[in-house]
């Protein structure tokens, strides 16, 4: 198969909620939230330099995970409700509460390319309140979107702390790039790999 040479087109976005109540992680079976707009996570972390013998002499980047908006057509109120710890009340209104405890979760989606999809998976990401714009309707309608601001940290899975996944289908790995948002995947240990 030959390589991508440029990616475009977000889409397939889906988390899948941490289950904290295990040691390992495990997550719950991934949702599909349809509406896509736009995902982008900023690297989080800085660069140490030691400086011997008159320059520099030892370099260290931390890795402190990714500052991240998701932009979504409309987040559903029940979505919502489960990532920030809202409510949902008798009435069927979504209740913004001081006290919430959100959620940690997965985040997945894929990304198109012109030869091959790329899949991802942010493995721990935490959510705060959405901003959101509304407008009043003009000559021509102007869909408005909601916007995540998302922390997404390292979480440990066999021994080594990890943020994120990337996939492409290949030669060898058709049945897990087809189950990909069936459940969450987690790096391979085959061969002492990641």
């Amino acid at each position: 198969m030959s390589q991508n040479k440029v990616t475009f087109g977000l889409e397939k976005v889906h988390i899948a909620y941490l289950n904290t109540t295990t040691p390992t992680p495990t997550w719950d079976t991934p949702i599909l939230i349809p509406g896509a707009v736009r995902f982008s996570p900023e690297p989080q972390g800085e660069e140490t330099t030691f400086y011997a013998d008159n320059g520099p002499y030892w370099t260290y980047t931390s890795n402190n995970g990714y500052n991240a908006e998701l932009e979504m057509a409309n987040i559903p109120d029940q979505v919502l409700a489960e990532l920030l710890g809202w409510e949902i009340d008798a009435n069927g209104m979504l209740v913004e509460t001081t006290d919430g405890m959100p959620k940690e979760f997965a985040l997945l989606g894929q990304i198109l390319g012109d030869k091959r999809n790329r899949r991802f998976v942010y493995y721990r990401c935490k959510a705060s309140r959405p901003s959101a714009e509304n407008n009043t309707r003009g000559e021509s309608v102007e869909p408005t979107t909601q916007t995540l601001n998302i922390r997404i940290l390292p979480i440990e899975v066999n021994g080594k702390n990890i943020i994120r996944g990337v996939m492409e289908l290949n030669d060898t790995n058709q049945a897990v790039y087809d189950a990909f948002f069936s459940s969450v995947t987690l790096p391979s240990t085959a061969g002492g790999g990641a």
